[in-house]
């Protein structure tokens, strides 16, 4: 099965010799076409956005096969309206049946899905819930505290040890007194990123730990594969720290940063109390599957790090500018950021960041965080590959594909070079996009989908031939 984040697409290298509209060339439909009673090679995993749900599509052929209940009501079958599913929406701050989803992601064992579980983030009142994979049914959700926005959320370790998940926007945190003002920013206010053990039997949730962070811009993020893979890595913006005027005052500086961050390490800080426990409100809440009755606890306390402190395990790696996703190649060695102010494409490599903290290579400090230079981080640049560098997905024979939202394409390179094979538009302005199999060690897929990040069109491409598939999906075959 293929965990695929929303607004994607996906994408074909090869220029086919005939290319015709699929209202007059029908060979693009005959080549996904699925009959009835056959099975897709595929599943899709979509986040619904404002729906708060997650919609399975098989592909190739586009059909839709379930829409799953997680975050909203749903009048088909009661969700959230009987008394048995109801507890599964509440949350600290009442009964909330609505949000806004965003990234899927399934469970994996040896950085390879295994088909147990599907993770989903709610970005409006932050959550993240576990649906399971046989039953095809929400099983449980858990709030995140001290967290504004829980966007970059809700990316995987390698073995699904940890869900990460970061605060989009710093805020003063829930264990503040009072209100605070808005002019104290840069000493109040904070973020945050939320490490969620998973129990490797039941798949039950628990918050083991948060990081108490400088008040940046925490936008995306993924873990590290095979040498890479005790890492977590995030993009920062906003290191202006700016509170007003966002669209000047937080896009002055040349380089932001992505953050590397040791969860191997910052998990034994704390199994040995390098924390403070900080009081704060949030919901878990269980579906039981015997009884088919959900309960909610409100839980009062939460273990936090304070990286001012305790930051052996965490370094800044500058990164050109406002930078959008983070992606870890197959091999764990190469880490793409996605700036989309930036024209060109910053290709880091694992070994050379490994290598900068052996030696103590680092251009000053961040609140105590040690800042790698960028130069000896940097495996190479994709030079002026596009305009508004969103996602990066690989496949398994060493190419990278970058969606570029403002110039409208989708971009194929070599990680080894940096060197631009293809390109094709997408018509649209492309968002998310997933080769199937990417986000694992051995991407398998022959297929991309992309995804409409501004109008959710949708459209089936093969070669360059379109054909409407369903909204928000475009669908190209790799060759």
């Amino acid at each position: 099965m293929a965990s695929l984040c929303i607004l994607g697409g996906v994408l074909h290298a090869c220029k086919p010799k005939k290319a015709g509209h699929i209202a007059v060339d029908d060979d693009a439909a005959k080549q996904v076409y699925v009959a009835p009673g056959h099975y897709d090679e595929y599943y899709d995993f979509v986040s619904g956005g404002f729906s708060g749900q997650v919609s399975v599509y098989g592909i190739p052929s586009g059909r839709l096969l379930k829409v799953i209940p997680v975050f909203s009501q749903n009048g088909e079958n009661g969700y959230g309206y009987d008394e048995n599913t109801k507890p599964l929406l509440n949350t600290s701050f009442g009964f909330v049946p609505w949000d806004d989803s965003h990234h899927t992601q399934l469970s994996e064992t040896n950085a390879m899905y295994d088909g147990r579980w599907l993770f989903i983030n709610a970005n409006n009142t932050p959550r993240i819930a576990r649906i399971d994979l046989k039953t095809f049914r929400t099983a449980e959700i858990i709030e995140l505290p001290n967290t504004s926005g829980n966007h970059a959320s809700p990316f995987i370790t390698s073995n699904t040890e940890y869900i990460v998940s970061g605060s989009r926007f710093s805020v003063p945190a829930d264990y503040e007194n009072g209100d605070v003002s808005i002019k104290d920013y840069k000493t109040k206010f904070r973020g945050c990123v939320s490490y969620i053990k998973v129990d490797q039997k039941t798949g039950h949730l628990n918050l083991d730990f948060q990081l108490n962070l400088p008040p940046f811009n925490y936008d995306l993020s993924h873990s590290g594969k095979n040498e890479s893979a005790d890492w977590s890595f995030f993009t920062c913006y906003n290191t202006e720290e700016a509170h007003s005027l966002l669209e000047v005052n937080a896009s002055q500086n040349d380089k932001d940063y992505i953050l590397a961050i040791n969860w191997k390490k910052a998990a034994e800080h704390a199994a040995k109390g390098d924390f403070d426990w900080k009081a704060c409100k949030y919901a878990h809440n269980v579906m039981n599957e015997n009884t088919e009755q959900a309960t909610s606890e409100i839980l009062n306390k939460v273990k936090v790090i304070d990286t001012r402190k305790v930051n052996d395990f965490l370094y800044l790696i500058p990164c050109p500018k406002s930078p959008h996703g983070v992606d870890v190649d197959p091999t764990g060695e190469y880490i793409v950021g996605n700036g989309k102010l930036s024209a060109n494409l910053p290709v880091f490599s694992f070994k050379k960041i490994q290598e900068a903290i052996k030696n103590h290579k680092f251009d000053g400090k961040v609140e105590g965080i040690n800042v790698i230079k960028y130069e000896d981080a940097l495996h190479g640049e994709v030079q002026a590959p596009g305009l508004g560098s969103l996602h990066t997905e690989f496949d398994a024979d060493g190419n990278a594909y970058t969606s570029f939202f403002i110039s409208s394409e989708i971009v194929k390179w070599r990680l080894k070079d940096c060197q631009i094979e293809d390109r094709i538009p997408t018509y649209y302005s492309v968002g998310h996009l997933s080769v199937l199999g990417a986000d694992t060690k051995k991407p398998y897929g022959k297929y991309m989908i992309a995804y409409n990040k501004i109008t959710k069109d949708c459209f089936l491409q093969q070669g360059q031939n379109f054909a409407k598939l369903h909204n928000s999906m475009t669908l190209v075959v790799i060759r």
